[in-house]
């Protein structure tokens, strides 16, 4: 559907959605992903580090990771992602990840996944179809803490870096071997029709989703608010 806009006496026609057919399952994923951002900010010493944050051109998350999902399905996971727009954030874009033998998984143990993407090549890469990890685009796994001063070469080169969540502990991860590439089923739910993820994370011709709020809101960095019992 579309919005249209009055803009002086001229009269323009916007790609802004106003409605989309997310299902259960994508909004799911969306909360999911953005409880894993929240949950890692709560703990500043087992967080990503603020200045990785900062620099980052974009942030993905990709939930609950399961080792059966490759087995069965050809696939490791489905995410989203959003890159820095002006002072904040595009609308997002969802992105799955497959194939691969990240060794990370024991029996059907899932994993939540974080990857950085740091600078403006390993955006390109990002936009092409599919990119490989470790080969197209180079990825390792990412420094935990408020301090970066440690840094390997090899992290401080990479395009991306990863880090996964299991358990309640938060590491880098080495996701060599992975593939990266933009869902556009699920895109086409989410914003009502076929958008290229390249306009999506460019932030042209599309606003954020009402349902995709809650992850733009975690994307600022901060801990949800603590509930208090009334009495």
């Amino acid at each position: 559907m579309r919005q249209v806009l009055y803009v002086g006496t001229t009269l323009l026609a916007s790609a802004v959605v106003v409605s989309a057919a997310v299902n259960k399952t994508e909004r799911q994923r969306i909360e999911d992903a953005a409880a894993v951002l929240h949950e890692i900010h709560k703990a500043p010493d087992k967080d990503i580090p603020e200045d990785l944050w900062e620099k980052a051109s974009c942030v993905a998350v990709i939930p609950s990771v399961k080792k059966a999902a490759f087995i069965v399905g050809g696939e490791y996971g489905k995410g989203i992602i959003s890159c820095r727009h002006g002072a904040g954030w595009s609308a997002p874009s969802f992105m799955l990840l497959e194939k691969g033998s990240f060794g990370f998984q024991i029996g059907g143990e899932s994993v939540d996944l974080v990857l950085l993407i740091m600078n403006e090549r390993g955006v390109n890469h990002l936009l092409q179809d599919k990119v490989a990890l470790g080969g197209e685009a180079s990825v390792a796994a990412g420094p935990v803490g408020r301090d970066t001063r440690a840094m390997t070469d090899a992290q401080l080169k990479s395009e991306i870096l990863s880090y996964s969540r299991s358990q309640g502990l938060f590491a880098g991860i080495d996701l060599t071997g992975g593939v990266l590439k933009p869902d556009r089923n699920d895109n086409k739910d989410l914003y009502g029709r076929d958008v290229d993820p390249r306009d999506v994370l460019h932030g042209k011709g599309v606003t954020v989703p009402r349902e995709a709020a809650v992850f733009m809101e975690a994307l600022k960095r901060t801990a949800p608010p603590k509930q208090t019992t009334q009495r």
